[in-house]
């Protein structure tokens, strides 16, 4: 019980202001029908993270080398700068059917969510409680749902969101968290601290 506790509240934790939650508003005010996209999320989150703490159960000691610390640093920063550069959607584009739309978002949620902090911590967290392919099912089933609890009420409520908080601030929040924790995690991988 330990490890679902510990893997939901990590990743809701670490979803809150991330790229995919941005994702999720962007998509809940672009084809407002938040049941697919939920579903989309649901299913892109459960095939990443299990495929990432399969990979942290296979690869554990290499997320204590230096170089991994750093390319992982190095990467949130480059999160940090990407994720100042706003999403283009085309507007004029009719809103596609209920299949559609949870095709759609699990793709993007699946390709976006590659690399993300989120991924990274259930990489680390496979590698750390992983020892048994159970152990790996638990990481999952705790990270995805750290990810329906960040996601779910983004999508429910993304349009009321949107129109209190410019999307514009909010990337400039996400950019800020992602570069300061990839500039301290840069900082601890070169002993600077």
């Amino acid at each position: 019980m330990n490890i679902i506790l510990t893997s939901t509240a990590l990743v809701a934790l670490a979803e809150m202001g991330d790229k995919t939650q941005l994702l999720a508003i962007l998509l809940a005010t672009r084809f407002r029908k938040p049941w697919p996209i939920i579903a989309g999320i649901f299913a892109a989150t459960l095939l990443n993270h299990f495929l990432a703490a399969l990979v942290g159960h296979g690869v554990a000691e290499l997320l204590d080398s230096p170089a991994f610390r750093i390319a992982v640093a190095l990467g949130f920063v480059a999160m940090g700068l990407w994720t100042l550069i706003p999403d283009k959607m085309d507007d004029n584009l009719k809103t596609p059917g209920s299949a559609s739309v949870f095709l759609s978002t699990a793709i993007a949620f699946f390709l976006v969510e590659m690399g993300d902090k989120t991924q990274i911590a259930t990489v680390a967290m496979g590698a750390q409680f992983g020892h048994t392919i159970s152990e790996v099912a638990l990481v999952t089933l705790g990270t995805t749902l750290g990810m329906m609890i960040a996601n779910v009420p983004a999508v429910l409520l993304g349009e009321a969101l949107v129109k209190k908080v410019p999307l514009a601030l909010m990337r400039r929040i996400a950019a800020a968290l992602f570069t300061g924790l990839g500039l301290w995690m840069l900082g601890g991988a070169l002993h600077w601290w």
